[in-house]
């Protein structure tokens, strides 16, 4: 197929466009690059570098639909213009994964997806290959766009991919060696028509071209996953090994069975039963690639977790600020409040993804003495809780949320940014509120120390 390949259009100049281009002409074709926004200058500088026309501000459908294969960055909507109109032609679409999975070995490939939990599980397994001295580059949704590992050439045993629904959309022959699905919790409902089955299709399709020899994980516990995983078996024809995962009763940090073994996250700092469960996907994969227990303990033991994941920042006058960012659903703050061990002044908000904050109301009324509500618009965390929580306030800078929740924080406390939304309304992404939450805290630290 990729011997039809000349004319490549390319939807998108982030990170998986780039990287598509490069990877594009790196095999001799003719990509160009066409984003409906204005190209970053570090985008437009490495374009220019390597010879690769493009154009911003605008899409020429006319231009794309006589490419030989347009490849679509997660970034663009299913529903966009331009691709609706690419449908109309025929002009075949694909993601910048599966087109880039088709100069990569599949038996090298291991993908990871989720609701929750992909980016902690796909470091942690990346880490505890590489401890163990295999080359297992993480990309995808972290890091490095898989394009683009392959267009810089870099040598690996394995590569290890965090995967969106985004990603995984045009995604039709995508084949990893190993795939696991975490679990399907509501998410990006705005992008699937509110309906949750059309996002749990997106997920499964991590498994939908594996073969025979391939594997795939799932947690069997999970009822959506269980629920869409049924219906989807029945339309498609499923040939990989599948392995159900789920963990012991009473499994703890400090001590739980995966097969035949034990092992600890106590020398990782990972916290809460969710990362037990990323822990037991991350350490059935490391057994698949034919590490020992031992070697895998080796690399638990470590594990520093990424960056906005329950991630702890400082302590000041006994009260604990962590910075969970990356929480931007329901689920994900369900996750964190549950692994709090003190009362929580609780940091929510952004731009709201269809959320169902419901959910969430046995554990707030247990755990959450005050609630920050940090956004544009808070109107639909202050309905769910205002009559649940005594202390409710608002903010629009991380600055002022800190501020308001040092009214309510009390030595033995902590304060907890995991905001249950998208991060547009008042940051650039979920990275730069968890930067500018540190830094808030920093600044604090240093007026304490004076």
């Amino acid at each position: 197929m990729r011997d039809k390949w000349h004319n490549i259009g390319i939807l998108g100049a982030g990170e998986s466009g780039i990287g598509a281009a490069l990877l594009a002409a790196k095999q001799g074709m003719k990509p160009f690059v066409s984003d409906m926004g204005k190209l970053s200058d570090a985008a437009r500088e490495e374009l220019q570098s390597a010879g690769i026309p493009f154009e911003e501000g605008r899409h020429s459908i006319a231009f794309l639909k006589g490419c030989d294969l347009v490849i679509k960055s997660p970034g663009v909507p299913p529903t966009a213009e331009v691709v609706s109109a690419l449908r109309e032609a025929g002009t075949p679409l694909m993601s910048e994964i599966a087109f880039a999975a088709h100069f990569a070995e599949a038996e090298k490939i291991i993908a990871i997806t989720g609701s929750n939990g992909k980016t902690t599980t796909t470091g942690l397994t990346a880490h505890i290959l590489q401890a163990a001295g295999l080359r297992a580059p993480a990309a995808g949704n972290i890091g490095r766009s898989f394009a683009r590992i392959l267009a810089e050439g870099e040598e690996a045993d394995y590569y290890v991919l965090e995967l969106s629904s985004f990603q995984l959309e045009n995604a039709e022959g995508f084949r990893p060696h190993i795939a696991a699905l975490l679990n399907i919790t509501p998410d990006h409902l705005d992008r699937y028509k509110y309906e949750l089955g059309r996002y749990a299709l997106a997920k499964l399709q991590i498994t939908a071209a594996q073969q025979k020899g391939d594997f795939f994980l799932y947690w069997e516990n999970d009822p959506h996953t269980k629920t869409f995983l049924k219906a989807f078996a029945k339309q498609e024809t499923l040939h990989a090994q599948i392995l159900p995962l789920s963990l012991e009763e009473g499994a703890q940090e400090s001590n739980f069975r995966v097969g035949e073994h034990s092992y600890s996250l106590i020398g990782s700092g990972l916290m809460g039963k969710h990362n037990l469960l990323n822990a037991m996907f991350a350490i059935r994969i490391a057994l698949l690639t034919g590490l020992s227990p031992n070697a895998i303990q080796a690399g638990l033991d470590s594990f520093v977790n990424v960056p906005h994941r329950l991630e702890k920042v400082a302590e000041i006058d006994d009260v604990l600020f962590i910075n969970d960012s990356k929480a931007t659903n329901v689920d994900a703050v369900r996750y964190a409040l549950d692994a709090m061990q003190r009362p929580v002044v609780w940091i929510a908000g952004g731009t709201d993804k269809g959320n169902d904050y419901s959910l969430l109301e046995p554990l707030v009324r247990e755990k959450v003495k005050a609630l920050v509500c940090l956004g544009a618009e808070n109107g639909k965390l202050i309905e769910a809780f205002g009559n649940v929580l005594a202390n409710v306030e608002e903010a629009r800078s991380t600055d002022e949320a800190i501020e308001r929740a040092m009214r309510h924080a009390v030595a033995g406390d902590v304060v907890l940014l995991s905001p249950a939304c998208a991060s547009f309304d008042l940051f650039k992404n979920y990275e730069d509120r968890g930067d500018q939450f540190k830094e808030s805290v920093y600044k604090l630290l240093s007026l304490q120390k004076r």
